[in-house]
């Protein structure tokens, strides 16, 4: 029987976008500002799938939902190209590399230490490359003026002296109600719309779930004596609430477990410093949660609670978002907001990045060629991760 060539079309692009998500799921280190900055590099610089404009308002959307950022953004971009399945795929492509290697290390984690292994460190020098070559490409867009500009450098400083997800999301609002009051009139009349293959019915019975979820969980878990029920309840309300990305959700995580004696504080910290060693997101270390708890099984239980609430969340928001950027009030919170932006990712370059990377003369050095290979020579994010970690091993063999 002949496949009929919309079909044909349809799966050629979802496999398009399961080889890079994929790709990106085992060379992006460095945290969500590092996710980021990957995804600029593989989906707009590279594969135009979206342009500047699109790919930042997704950015300042994710940034105002609960989950991990960069999850979200990988999502979204997965649907736009693909629809919803497009955004499963994404999702899939970006998360397992690091779920297996973390439900492994669960496995063996007495046996298994990689901490203190010489090219992790490497990749967060990598990571302090990839992330400054994307804040010069999101600034040139994203903060043409003096007025943004200012709102970045603001946000920037505030986030440096206050780090707080309450304060990055405070940040954030004060930045849209601004571009509210200062931006209007920069509105652009025409907007490359984006389809979404996702109707505004289907958003608002997704954001109905997920409320739903919320209520009805709790009850279960007190009505049934399942040690796999609860271990969903708790991943699901941690992934619904908790801003600020990865490291916010892990003290949220830690109240939830160790006290309760789910597993010991040592288990907890090994996971962590191997969670932070692996590429893609830091969400993942709930599969070596997980496994700790309740095995292979646990494992995925937690990690499809924790990330389901971002997958509703982004369903519930793409909908309405085409439209709304439409609207020169909307317009101006988002110059606002991605201005805000900018300024976040500005302090996460400082802390953690450049705190946990460069600490010497010779890190700063390899930085510098890395940076360099990126941006003026345009060698790609996953060539550099390769070059990154051999160079590190140059270096140390030669006693740098």
């Amino acid at each position: 029987m002949k496949q009929h060539p919309y079909n044909k079309g349809r799966l050629s692009t979802l496999l398009e976008i399961l080889l890079i998500s994929t790709k990106l799921g085992l060379t992006s280190f460095g945290g969500p500002v590092a996710h980021l900055a990957y995804f600029k590099d593989e989906y707009i610089d590279r594969r135009k799938w979206l342009n500047d404009k699109t790919y930042a308002d997704l950015i300042a959307l994710c940034q105002f939902l609960p989950g991990p950022a960069s999850s979200q953004v990988g999502i979204s971009i997965g649907i736009l190209r693909g629809g919803l399945l497009g955004g499963i795929i994404s999702f899939l492509g970006f998360t397992l590399p690091s779920v297996i290697v973390l439900v492994i290390f669960a496995l063996l984690y007495q046996n298994f230490s990689l901490g203190d292994a010489g090219f992790i460190h490497s990749l967060k020098i990598v990571a302090a490359a990839v992330v400054l070559h994307a804040l010069i490409g999101l600034g040139k867009k994203l903060t043409p003026d003096k007025s943004r500009m200012a709102i970045a450098l603001v946000g920037a400083m505030i986030m440096l002296l206050y780090p707080s997800a309450w304060i990055q999301i405070l940040i954030i609002l004060a930045a849209g109600l601004l571009g509210l009051k200062l931006f209007q009139d920069k509105a652009e009349s025409k907007i490359e719309p984006f389809h979404v293959n996702i109707s505004k019915k289907m958003g608002v019975t997704s954001l109905l779930i997920l409320v739903g979820t919320l209520i009805v969980l709790p009850i279960l878990n007190n009505t049934l004596n399942s040690s796999l029920l609860n271990i969903f309840d708790i991943f699901f309300r941690v992934g619904s609430l908790v801003f600020g990305g990865g490291h916010v959700v892990l003290p949220m995580i830690e109240r939830e477990l160790v006290p309760q004696g789910f597993l010991s504080p040592d288990g907890f910290l090994a996971g962590y410093g191997m969670a932070q060693a692996v590429p893609g997101p830091l969400f993942t270390f709930s599969s070596y949660l997980g496994t700790m708890m309740e095995g292979i099984i646990g494992a995925v239980v937690a990690t499809v609670a924790i990330f389901l609430p971002s997958f509703l969340l982004i369903v519930a928001a793409l909908p309405f978002l085409s439209e709304l950027r439409k609207r020169a009030s909307f317009q101006g919170i988002l110059m606002g907001v991605n201005a805000s932006v900018v300024g976040i990712l500005l302090a996460a370059f400082y802390d953690p990045v450049i705190e946990s990377s460069i600490f010497d003369g010779s890190d700063f050095a390899l930085g510098v060629i890395l940076f360099a290979l990126l941006n003026v020579w345009k060698v790609p994010a996953w060539l550099i991760v390769i070059l990154g970690v051999v160079g590190g091993y140059i270096f140390s063999f030669l006693g740098f």
